[in-house]
């Protein structure tokens, strides 16, 4: 299995996700609107870059063969993003994906691996929150990614391995930046205000390293089809409450960094369990949040990004505003 295609390779996770693969010996084929430009992905004789709409189903024909895996990273990411404009969020995120699975199946792919989110498990108060539970999405956004996981389950046969991944949220460096995440808002704030303002404190958040994001998709590649048929994974390093997350950014870009802790009528709080793809894949995270504020502070210090505070290539909301895509 060695040649994968993989839409939204271009976004913050598929431009660590791509030269990764590639250093571990895959051929890449990167699809993707190309939002954020090809700049962030570096030119290799093993990679491949198509600009294209995953709605764009003649264009999947034709490039879909000659794969044999697909890893389904594109969407509108986030809830904020998708209610933007919840019309195209629905069209990218659901109205595509079944015709996108249909016709991987039909075109040789071995292997289909979901981008879902942990954010379908809802609010729960159990300490332990694992794949079997029952789903509670809260947003038009997750739960389209329920409606999604559904549809590819239900696709699975002989020759074509469907696995779901429901990731925590992402944090760390990425060619792509996104400083609209949990840990890398603090960091941001902390590195160039020296304030965090911490709303509420006590809600939980699961947080992954992007490098261990990496991994885990490799990993998902790699495993026997036995292991990996027909299964759901959560990913995560670890749940910290974001007062917590706060704490560790200071300590790490600084004790003259300021928190600030305000009322807030969120409460909403994520937690995962990611026992099930250590047991039975023998997948173990790497890195930690402190790894990934560390990582970030490094490339602030070394000024590669441009007016990280309002520059909207870093923030999704504000770069859909932009855009104005349909």
């Amino acid at each position: 299995m060695k040649r994968i295609l993989i839409t939204g390779g271009a976004g913050y996770i598929g431009s660590v996700l791509t030269p990764y693969l590639i250093e571990k010996g895959y051929k890449v084929t990167v699809f993707d609107l190309m939002i954020y430009g090809e700049k962030v992905l570096r030119k290799n004789p093993n990679l491949k870059i198509i600009k294209g709409d995953i709605r764009d189903q003649s264009l999947l024909r034709s490039i879909l063969p000659g794969h044999n895996a697909v890893i389904h990273l594109a969407c509108i990411s986030n809830d904020p993003s998708f209610e933007l404009d919840p019309g195209l969020g629905k069209s990218i995120n659901f109205d595509a994906f079944e015709p996108l699975v249909d016709i991987s199946s039909k075109s040789g792919i071995e292997r289909f691996i979901y981008a879902s989110s942990s954010s379908v498990y809802g609010v729960k108060n159990e300490k332990n929150v694992h794949e079997n539970m029952m789903l509670h999405p809260l947003t038009d956004y997750s739960k389209f990614k329920v409606d999604c996981e559904k549809i590819l389950l239900k696709y699975d046969k002989n020759n074509f391995t469907t696995v779901i991944c429901r990731p925590a949220t992402v944090c760390g460096y990425s060619p792509r930046q996104r400083l609209d995440l949990v840990v890398n808002i603090l960091t941001n704030l902390a590195f160039h205000t020296r304030k965090i303002k911490i709303f509420g404190g006590s809600q939980l958040r699961p947080n992954i390293h992007i490098k261990d994001m990496a991994e885990a998709y490799l990993t998902l590649l790699r495993e026997k089809k036995e292991k990996v048929d027909k299964r759901i994974f959560n990913v995560g390093f670890e749940n910290n409450t974001v007062e917590n997350l706060a704490k560790t950014v200071k300590e790490v870009i600084g004790e003259d960094v300021q928190l600030i802790k305000e009322s807030s009528n969120d409460n909403r709080s994520y937690h995962i369990s990611s026992k099930k793809i250590e047991e039975e894949l023998g997948f173990k995270t790497k890195f930690t949040v402190k790894d990934a504020v560390y990582d970030l502070k490094k490339t602030f210090e070394k000024k590669l990004f441009t007016q990280p505070l309002i520059n909207e290539d870093y923030f999704n909301v504000k770069k859909m505003q932009s855009i104005n895509l349909k």
